[in-house]
């Protein structure tokens, strides 16, 4: 179990070093990144990290895909109490660093609304039960693991990152938005982004569910 552990540790610490450090370096270089290049690295490194730790731990690197794929049947409980720390010790392991490197930095690559808190909250939901359903529809098991997948699930988060990252940092992802809140100390609109995640998760288990594939959500399609 170690294994699938220090890869999904490596895998979250990978995602939010390079997406909130891009965000960092975009800011003090004066916008030479660009919200582009911003929703392209985050796209691009989930796509990196499907590929080389895949076939180990299936390359959640996100606690709300991980609870996901628990509700839907394809991961037990008892590895999903082990997978969440992991992503959440690889998400403040990268921010610690960020601080390191970036100690001036006021927030640290951290997610906040532009407008109301709402309507960053349903945008968050949205963008997760987007990536959830393609991620369960491009996966076997609890296996985010292919060509199909790693191009898949990457697009779609670089895509969201694209269109609505000015309005709600298009988390999707607790741990991505937990760590560097917490290490750069705001926390205001933390809940948002640790709530609506899981929501949305939770809401495409049971849209996959109903698109009749008894293959996509095994523990929904008992009765069928």
């Amino acid at each position: 179990m170690f294994k699938p552990l220090l890869a999904e540790f490596i895998g979250t610490f990978a995602l939010v070093f390079a997406g909130t450090g891009a965000i960092i370096v975009n800011d003090v270089s004066g916008g030479s990144v660009t919200h582009l290049g911003i929703a392209l690295t985050f796209g691009l490194v989930v796509l990196a990290m499907i590929y080389a730790v895949g076939d180990i731990s299936g390359a959640h690197l996100n606690p709300a895909v991980t609870g996901g794929f628990w509700l839907s049947g394809r991961f037990p409980f008892s590895q999903v109490v082990l997978f969440v720390p992991a992503q959440c010790l690889g998400a403040f392991a990268a921010s610690g660093t960020l601080r390191f490197l970036f100690p001036a930095h006021q927030t640290l690559g951290a997610t906040f609304p532009s407008g109301v808190a709402m309507q960053s909250f349903v945008l968050e939901l949205i963008l997760t039960f987007l990536l959830m359903f393609v991620i369960l529809n491009v996966s076997t098991g609890a296996k985010e693991k292919g060509i199909t997948a790693g191009i898949a699930v990457g697009a779609v988060i670089g895509l969201e990152a694209m269109f609505a990252g000015p309005i709600c940092g298009a988390s999707m992802n607790p741990a991505r938005s937990l760590a560097p809140a917490v290490v750069s100390g705001h926390l205001e609109s933390l809940w948002i982004y640790l709530t609506a995640p899981f929501a949305g998760a939770a809401l495409a288990v049971f849209a996959c569910r109903g698109c009749q594939d008894p293959a996509c959500c095994p523990s929904l399609s008992k009765n069928n």
